[in-house]
Parts: structure tokens; sequence; C-alpha cells
């Protein structure tokens, strides 16, 4: 049983560079187009996994050289908001809110206005 323990890590080595390599962005990868480190890490499994991890794979962003001073990254994109926490979403509750309370409210009026007129025409008549 111990003598297939290299086998089944070299395997889990290779099961995790390549599905690490595929689904790195092209754009950061280094020194070879991601085909080339398929293909590498596929039919070279032990040399394709060190160079992969070595020259292939993305820096971390901590190994990644940072220019001087403060660093503009741009808009962060944070995923969804929650609705409450969205002031479009609020103002337009808002909205909601006061226009059906204002449609109570005139159907109130409506009922004594109807309700007057019913008791003026009863004393006229």
């Amino acid at each position: 049983m111990l003598r297939y323990l290299p086998v089944l890590i070299l395997i889990g080595l290779e099961l995790y560079a390549l599905i690490d390599c595929l689904r790195t962005d092209d754009r950061d990868i280094r020194n070879w187009p991601k085909v080339a480190w398929v293909l590498l890490i596929i039919f070279i499994p032990l040399i394709g996994i060190i160079l992969w991890f070595t020259l292939g794979r993305p820096r971390s962003e901590s190994a990644r050289p940072t220019p001087h001073g403060p660093v503009n990254r741009g808009p962060v994109n944070r995923g969804p908001v929650a609705p409450d926490d969205d002031p479009e979403f609020l103002r337009n509750l808002d909205t909601a809110r006061r226009h059906k309370a204002e449609e109570e409210r005139l159907r109130q009026l409506r009922a004594e206005l109807e309700e007057r007129e019913r008791k003026l025409r009863d004393q006229e008549n």
C-alpha cells in the first residue's frame, strides 16, 4: 500500500496543477501560453508541475512589485447589494408608500364626498 503513495501524490499534484492552470486567466499566465502549460503538465507530469508552479503560475499579490505611493486600483465590484442598502430601492419604496397613502386618503375623501352628496339628495327629496 505504501508503494502507491508516491503515485497518488503525483496524481494529486498533477490534478491540482492542471485545474489551477485551466482556471487561471490567460493574461495572468507567465512565460508560455495556457495550451503549452496544459500539455506540459499532462505529458511531462513531474517536470511540468514544478515548472508551472515556479515559472508559469501568476505571482501572488504579496510577491508582485508595487509602485511607490498610493495605488488606485479603480472601483471594486463588491457583488450584489442588499435591497435595503440600495438608495434607489429605498427611494422607490418610499415613493410607493407615499402613493399608497395618498390613494387611501383620496378613497376616504371620495367616500366622505359621496356620503355628503347622498345626505344632501335625501334632504332635497
